[in-house]
C-alpha cells in the first residue's frame, strides 16, 4: 500500500512537471513570436504614419513654393516687359494693376516702385502710401541685396499682416524695385485647412519664431524653436519628430523649409490620434493571445495527464527494464573492445619500432662502407646508395606509422613540422607507380611552382592523398583511366584537386563518404575509415575537403589547406569524433 502512496504522489508531482514544461514551451514561443510581431507591424505602422507626414509635407512644400515663384514671375515679368519711365508713372502702374487683378482676382493688394532711396515714386492700390520712404524697412534692405525677394509677414504702415515680394532693377546705373503686397489671407488658406486626422493641422514660422500664418490651435512658437534647434531640424530640409508639449502631451511633428530655408512648415498631430488604429489593432492582438493562452493551458493539462497515464502502464512492464539492461550490457561489451583495440595497437607499434629501428641502423652502415675506395668504382653504386636512401626514408615513415599508432592509444598528438605540399605529391605518386601502371591507370599532374611550405604531419596528409589515390585506383581498377593530381594557391590557401574519370559516386552515397565505417567496397576490402580519416586531418588543420561527382564520369576531391603556423594546427580526429 506504502509503496502504491510513493508512486502515485510520484506521478501527481510529475504531472505537475511535465504541465508546466508544456505550458512553458508552449506559452513562451507563442507570446514572444506575436510580441515580435506586433513590435514589427508597430514600426511598419510608424513608417507609414511618418512617410505619410512626409508626403503631405513635401506636397504643401511643393503649392507654396509654387505660388511664391509664380507671384515673383508675374512682376518679374511686369518689371521686364515695361521701361522704367513707364511704370514709375502711378496711372500707367495703376492700369497694369488692374490687369494683375483681372488675372489674379484678389492675389495682389497693390504694386509700387522704389528708387534706389527707399522712397516709393508710384503705387497702385488702396492705400495711400505714395511718397512713403522705405530706406529703413527689413524688407527694402533685403530687397537691395537680392535680384528676387520674398519678405516675411508683417504689419507695417497698414496695421494689417501682409508680405511683400520684391525683383530689383537697374536705371541708368541706380537700382530700382517694383514690389508688390500678397493677400496674406489667400496665402494663409494654403496650409489653414490642411488637416491630419482629428488634431492635426499645419503652419509656417520663419526662423525666430514668428508665424507667417495664423495657427488653427494653441501653439507656443518659441518653444517649438526651442526643439527644433535641439533637434537640429533646422538645419534640414526636412525631418520627423515627436515631443511633449507643455500639456504633457506627446505630439507628432513633421517640418519641411521653405524659401531656401528662411521658412518653416509644420505638420502636427497627437501622437494619439497618429496611432489610434494601432491601438486598437494592439489591444485586439493581446486579446487574442490570451485567449490562445488559455487554450494551451487547458490543452496541457489533458495532453499530461493522458501522457503520465501512459507513462505509469509502461512502467509496469517488465520487458522495458529487461531491455535497458540489455542495451547497457552491450554498450560495456563495446566499450571493452575498444579497449583491447588499443592495447593491441599500442603493443604492435612497439614490436615494429625495433626492427624498423635496426634496419634504418644498418641501412646507415651499408651507406658508410659504400664509401670505402674498394666500393667507390662498383659499377651499381649509384643504384646502392638510392636504395639506403629509399630504405632510410621508409624506415622514417614506419616509425611515423608507429608514433601515430602510439598517439591512437595514448592520446597524444601527431607531430607537426614544415612541409611542401609539391614535393609530397611528387613522393606519394612515385610510391603509387606500381600498383597504379597494374592497374591501366594513368597519373598526371598539374602542379603550380614555388608554392609556400604549410604546418601539418607530413604522415597524415601523405596518408590522405595516399588514401585518395588509391581509392581512385580502385574504383578504376576493371577499365582503367586517368588520375589528375592539381596544386595551386588559392589566396592565403593551397586547393589541392585529385579528379578521375572513373565510374563517379551515386548521388544516394556521396552525402556519406565522409561518415565512419561507411563504404560501398565489397565486404574485406573496405572498412569505411579511409575517407573519415581524411576528413578529421584536414579539418584539425583548419582546412576543407569536398567531394564533386557525376556518375558516370569521375569523381574530384577538393582539399583546401590553410597557411597555418605550427602553433596553429591542434590534434586530429575523424569525422564525428
Amino acid at each position: 500500500m506504502e509503496e502504491k502512496k510513493s508512486s502515485s504522489r510520484d506521478y501527481r508531482s510529475l504531472l505537475k512537471k511535465v504541465v508546466f514544461v508544456i505550458i512553458i514551451t508552449a506559452i513562451t514561443p507563442t507570446v514572444v513570436v506575436s510580441m515580435f510581431i506586433l513590435n514589427e507591424f508597430r514600426a511598419s505602422y510608424q513608417a507609414k504614419v511618418y512617410d505619410h507626414m512626409e508626403l503631405l509635407a513635401r506636397k504643401h512644400k511643393k503649392n507654396i513654393d509654387m505660388f511664391l515663384s509664380e507671384k515673383l514671375m508675374d512682376i518679374g515679368w511686369l518689371a521686364r516687359s515695361n521701361r522704367f519711365e513707364e511704370l514709375s508713372n502711378s496711372v500707367f502702374l495703376n492700369q497694369k494693376f488692374v490687369e494683375l487683378q483681372r488675372a489674379f482676382e484678389r492675389t495682389f493688394v497693390d504694386i509700387g516702385v522704389v528708387d534706389h532711396e527707399g522712397r516709393q515714386i508710384a503705387y497702385a492700390g488702396p492705400y495711400d502710401l505714395f511718397g512713403v520712404k522705405y530706406s529703413d524697412t527689413d524688407w527694402f534692405k533685403g530687397a537691395m541685396t537680392k535680384p528676387y525677394f520674398i519678405s516675411d509677414v508683417f504689419k507695417g504702415l497698414r496695421g494689417a499682416p501682409h508680405f511683400i515680394i520684391t525683383v530689383r532693377h537697374e536705371h541708368q546705373g541706380k537700382p530700382w524695385i517694383l514690389r508688390a503686397t500678397i493677400d496674406f489671407g489667400e496665402f494663409n488658406n494654403l496650409v489653414e485647412y490642411l488637416r491630419i486626422g482629428k488634431s492635426g493641422f499645419a503652419f509656417i514660422l520663419n526662423k525666430n519664431g514668428d508665424f507667417q500664418t495664423e495657427p488653427t490651435s494653441d501653439v507656443n512658437p518659441d518653444e517649438l524653436v526651442k526643439v527644433l534647434k535641439g533637434d537640429n531640424a533646422l538645419n534640414r530640409p526636412s525631418s520627423i519628430f515627436r515631443h511633449k508639449n507643455q500639456e504633457g502631451k506627446e505630439v507628432l511633428y513633421a517640418i519641411t523649409t521653405l524659401k531656401n530655408g528662411e521658412w518653416i512648415m509644420v505638420l502636427q498631430q497627437d501622437v494619439d490620434d497618429a496611432f489610434a488604429e494601432l491601438n486598437n489593432a494592439q489591444k485586439i492582438a493581446l486579446l487574442i493571445i490570451l485567449i490562445g493562452s488559455l487554450g494551451s493551458i487547458a490543452t496541457a493539462f489533458i495532453v499530461s495527464n493522458q501522457l503520465i497515464k501512459r507513462i505509469s502502464m509502461a512502467d509496469e512492464e517488465k520487458q522495458t527494464a529487461d531491455k535497458e539492461k540489455e542495451i547497457m550490457s552491450q554498450q560495456v561489451i563495446e566499450t571493452g573492445k575498444l579497449a583491447s583495440i588499443g592495447e593491441l595497437a599500442s603493443g604492435i607499434a612497439h614490436e615494429i619500432n625495433n626492427p624498423v629501428a635496426i634496419m634504418i641502423e644498418e641501412a646507415g652502415w651499408i651507406e658508410d662502407l659504400l664509401e670505402e675506395e674498394e666500393f667507390k668504382e662498383g659499377e651499381n653504386l649509384e643504384e646502392f646508395c638510392r636504395a639506403l636512401k629509399q630504405i632510410n626514408t621508409q624506415g622514417k615513415r614506419c616509425k611515423e606509422i608507429t608514433h601515430k599508432l602510439l598517439s591512437f592509444a595514448r592520446k597524444t598528438d601527431s607531430r607537426i613540422a614544415e612541409i611542401s605540399i609539391n614535393a609530397l605529391l611528387e613522393e606519394i605518386i612515385y610510391l603509387s607507380s606500381q600498383r597504379a601502371k597494374y592497374g591501366n591507370t594513368e597519373v598526371r599532374t598539374q602542379l603550380e611552382k614555388n608554392l609556400p611550405p604549410v604546418f601539418a604531419s607530413e604522415t597524415e596528409m601523405q596518408q590522405v592523398f595516399m588514401n585518395l589515390i588509391n581509392n581512385a585506383i580502385d574504383a578504376m581498377e576493371k577499365t582503367g583511366g586517368i588520375i589528375t593530381l592539381t596544386s595551386k594557391r588559392v589566396g592565403d590557401n593551397i586547393l589541392v584537386i585529385v579528379a578521375d574519370n572513373g565510374p563517379g559516386i551515386a548521388d544516394a552515397n556521396l552525402s556519406r563518404i565522409f561518415d565512419p565505417f561507411y563504404t560501398t567496397k565489397p565486404v574485406g576490402k573496405g572498412t569505411g575509415l579511409g575517407l573519415s580519416i581524411c576528413y578529421g586531418i584536414v579539418k584539425k588543420i583548419g582546412g576543407d575537403i569536398q567531394a564533386h561527382s557525376v556518375k558516370g564520369e569521375g569523381t574530384t576531391f577538393e582539399i583546401l589547406i590553410p597557411q597555418n603556423t605550427e602553433a596553429d594546427v591542434p590534434a586530429v580526429g575523424m569525422k564525428g569524433d
